[in-house]
Order: C-alpha cells, then sequence, then structure tokens
C-alpha cells in the first residue's frame, strides 16, 4: 500500500564522480522532478493518505477529455507519467504543488529506487537463471540445455516453479539502500551511488525510508 514520500524520475546514465580524497565513486545520474500534485487522497474520503504525482511533458493532443478533467483540477497542463505517493499527512500539500528533489532529499541519505529492468526476450536458462551448462567435450549434445526436469514414476511431473527457459527481464525491481551523492538542484538531477534497474530514459521511483 505504497512506500510513503517520493519522487518521479528519469534514468539519464552512468558516470563517475571523485571524492576530495582522490576516490572514484560510480553513480547513476537521475533527473527527479518536479513532480507536480494532481490529486490529494485523505483517510477520511479514501481511507488512506496519499499524493498523487505528475512528470513528464506530454502533448495535449494525447488526452483524453477525462484525463484532461482531471489536470484541470490541479492546473490544465497534461503530464505524461502519474504515480501515487503514500504520506502520513497531507495538510502540507495543496492541488498543483511541485515538488523537487531538494524538497524530499539530501547527500548522504539512502533510498530506495524502483525500476524495470531491461527486456531480454525469451532466454534460456544459461542467461536466465545463471546454469553452468553441460559438458563442452566431444559428443556432448547438452550444451546449454537444462537437464532432467521431471521425476520418475512419482510424482510425473514436472514441479510447480521449475527453473526453465522464458521471459527475461522487464520486469519490476526495488534497490534498497542506495546512498545520493549529489543534488544539484539548478537542473533537476539526483546522482546515487551505483547502479539501478532500467535502461537510460527509462522512468524510476525514488522513495525515502522510514515515512
Amino acid at each position: 500500500m505504497g512506500k510513503g514520500k517520493g519522487l518521479i524520475g528519469q534514468k539519464l546514465g552512468m558516470t563517475s564522480l571523485f571524492t576530495t580524497t582522490g576516490e572514484q565513486i560510480p553513480v547513476t545520474v537521475i533527473n527527479a522532478g518536479p513532480c507536480v500534485i494532481t490529486q490529494i487522497k485523505t483517510e477520511a474520503t479514501d481511507g488512506y493518505n496519499s499524493i498523487q504525482l505528475a512528470y513528464g511533458d506530454i502533448k495535449e493532443k494525447n488526452v483524453n477529455k477525462p484525463v484532461k478533467g482531471h489536470f484541470e483540477k490541479s492546473g490544465g497542463k497534461a503530464y505524461k507519467v502519474l504515480k501515487e505517493f503514500r504520506v502520513d499527512d497531507t495538510e502540507t500539500y495543496k492541488l498543483g504543488q511541485a515538488l523537487k528533489a531538494e524538497d524530499l532529499f539530501n547527500v548522504g541519505e539512502k533510498i530506495n529506487v524502483t525500476g524495470t529492468t531491461k527486456g531480454r526476450g525469451f532466454s534460456g536458462v544459461i542467461k536466465r537463471h545463471g546454469f553452468h551448462g553441460g559438458k563442452k567435450t566431444h559428443g556432448s549434445m547438452s550444451h546449454r540445455i537444462p537437464g532432467s526436469i521431471g521425476c520418475s514414476a512419482t510424482p510425473s511431473r514436472v514441479i510447480k516453479g521449475k527453473k526453465l527457459p522464458g521471459q527475461y527481464g522487464n520486469s519490476k525491481k526495488t534497490v534498497k539502500n542506495i546512498e545520493i551523492i549529489d543534488i544539484r538542484p539548478e537542473n533537476n538531477i539526483v546522482m546515487i551511488k551505483g547502479a539501478i534497474p532500467g535502461c537510460n530514459k527509462g522512468l524510476i521511483a525514488l522513495y525515502k525510508q522510514g515515512v
């Protein structure tokens, strides 16, 4: 039912920064916000407190009338992405209010980041699950197959959950306890340590911890 306050952003890519001691730190560059509040839900009317944030520009012609009417309540401008974030109290928020990275996060703070991993299509067990594969010797006919997957007379079926070839990637993943290395408010940039799920220009969500 939500993970607390956060922002919607876009992954721009990876680079590295140098500390004052000369240490090189790999960082992911994220364009976080500004996100506009387009809806406020309260415990009295909806059963829980949350705010709906909007991010990303979209052409007005690509928005239907019901969605356009929804955006008119917060100023009229249409947005590409809508996402709901749980909050403890809604009294400090108002429709049309813009939230920026510097309003929620601090340098050195650890956050959780959720994104959609890169889709790799239909993959075998070696790529998908890390199987070692069969022997590479002459005569072997099981180089990249999973091996025996069934049982004998009992129970005479493939056990549910068996690791097999199939769709790999294109799934929602969350990386926890990632440190914020730098925040650049003038460009709405947040730099976090290490890698995060997703491709460049992919949409991600940043969540505060402990709220």
